[in-house]
């Protein structure tokens, strides 16, 4: 099943001057693409994100996992874990 990219994550992406696809990479969500050029692939496929939890769960639960998102990746510097934050948090 292919990752339905939420307006979230679209607005997040132009934001930092990048555009996004649902991946090719098996087991990712979205592709991040600067200038045409593949920059990482983001997002585990089966894990929830932000724009998920605020469609299905609610502001409320979606705040709470995103606070905890950003506590247990705080330490991820990697341009992948960066975008990951930035567009799906």
């Amino acid at each position: 099943m292919v990752y339905e990219i939420q307006p979230y994550s679209f607005k997040k992406a132009k934001d930092l001057g990048v555009t996004i696809k649902p991946s090719t990479k098996k087991g990712k969500k979205i592709d991040v693409f600067k200038n045409n050029q593949l920059l990482t692939s983001i997002g585990a496929s089966g894990m929830n994100d932000y724009p998920t939890y605020l469609k299905n769960e609610g502001k409320k639960i979606a705040e709470e996992r995103k606070r905890l998102y950003k506590i247990r990746h705080s330490k991820n510097t990697g341009i992948a874990g960066k975008y990951a934050s930035e567009i799906l948090w």
